[in-house]
C-alpha cells in the first residue's frame, strides 16, 4: 500500500502488539514490532500506543506486558499495560449472580501490579477489554485512579456506554473508550457515547473502527477536545484510520487537534522530542 502525504503530524493512540511467535501464529497473522513500525510509518504516523494482543483465558498478561515495553525501545511506541479481572462485563442477572462470586485467580491483575506499572517509567496508561479480559476488582480501579494515568477502554456491544458510565467513570482517571463505544459498528452506541461526553470531563472517545462519516464529524465538532486519533492497527492498516479523518468536512484545525493536540495532552508521551 503506498504511504499517505499530508502535512499532519499524527499520533495514534490504539495499536496492539503480539510480541512473540506463539502469538502471532494464534492469530493467523504476521503483526510483528517491524511490520507494525513499516505500516505506521507508510500512513505517516510518527508515534503510537501500543499495547498486547488478547491472551487465552487463564493467562496472565504480565509477560505481554513486559514484552510490548521492552519491544517499544527504539521504536516509535507508547507501552500501555494491559490489565485484566475477575468479573463478568456482562449486566444481565447471570452476570450479577457471577459477580457475586468473583474470586480474583494467580493471573489476574492486582493493586500491586497497577502500582508497579505507574512508577515503571517504561509504562505510560493502561488498556482494559472487559468483554474478553473481564473487569478488574473495585481495589485495582482504586489504584488507577491513584495512579491517574490514561485507561483505554474496549467497550462495545458486550460492555456498552452504560455500562461504561457505571462501572469506570465513577472513579477518577482518564477514560479513552476506543471505537466511540459501539464497535462492532453500532451507531446507536456510538451516538449514546457521544451523549456521554456531555456529562464527564475525563472521558475521550478514539476514532478506530468507527467508520461513519457524519458520527465522526458529529464528534469532532461537538467535542474537539475529546475526540482521539486510533488507528486500531493491526487489524486495519493505519492507512485507513488516517484517511477517514482526513475526508472529514472539519477544518484543518479541528483534525490537528484529533490527529496530535488531544493525544499528546492525555499521553505527553506521544509529544515531539519526548523521552520514551
Amino acid at each position: 500500500m503506498l504511504g499517505l502525504e499530508h502535512d499532519f503530524r499524527i499520533v495514534d493512540i490504539h495499536a496492539s502488539l503480539d510480541p512473540d511467535e506463539a502469538s502471532v501464529v494464534a492469530h493467523g497473522r504476521d503483526i510483528t514490532p517491524e511490520r507494525l513500525e513499516r505500516e505506521m510509518h507508510q500512513a505517516g504516523i510518527v508515534r503510537a500506543v501500543a499495547s498486547p494482543g488478547r491472551r487465552a483465558p487463564g493467562r496472565s498478561y504480565l509477560r505481554a506486558n513486559n514484552a510490548v515495553a521492552r519491544l517499544s525501545v527504539d521504536r516509535p511506541f507508547v507501552a500501555f499495560a494491559r490489565l485484566n479481572g475477575p468479573r463478568d462485563a456482562g449486566s444481565g442477572p447471570l452476570s450479577t449472580v457471577r459477580n457475586l462470586r468473583a474470586e480474583r485467580d494467580d493471573h489476574h491483575a492486582r493493586p500491586d501490579d497497577v502500582e508497579q506499572y505507574s512508577y515503571d517509567d517504561r509504562f505510560h496508561g493502561f488498556t482494559l477489554v472487559p468483554p474478553h479480559d473481564g473487569l478488574p476488582n473495585a481495589d485495582v480501579l482504586e489504584r488507577l485512579e491513584a495512579a491517574d494515568l490514561p485507561v483505554i477502554v474496549h467497550g462495545g456491544r458486550e460492555f456498552p456506554p452504560d455500562a461504561v458510565e457505571r462501572e469506570l467513570l465513577g472513579y477518577d482517571f482518564p477514560v479513552v473508550l476506543a471505537g466511540f463505544g459501539g464497535y462492532p459498528l453500532d451507531t446507536e452506541l456510538m451516538n449514546r457515547t457521544l451523549d456521554l461526553l456531555e456529562d464527564h470531563d475525563r472521558l475521550y472517545v478514539d476514532t478506530s473502527a468507527v467508520r461513519y462519516r457524519e458520527i465522526l464529524e458529529r464528534g469532532v465538532l461537538e467535542h474537539p477536545d475529546r475526540v482521539v486519533f486510533g488507528s486500531g492497527a493491526p487489524h486495519v492498516h493505519p492507512n485507513v484510520g488516517v484517511m477517514e479523518v482526513l475526508t472529514l468536512d472539519v477544518s484543518e484545525d479541528l483534525m490537528r487537534r484529533v490527529f496530535a493536540k488531544n493525544p499528546v495532552r492525555l499521553v505527553p508521551a506521544l509529544a515531539e522530542g519526548a523521552d520514551v
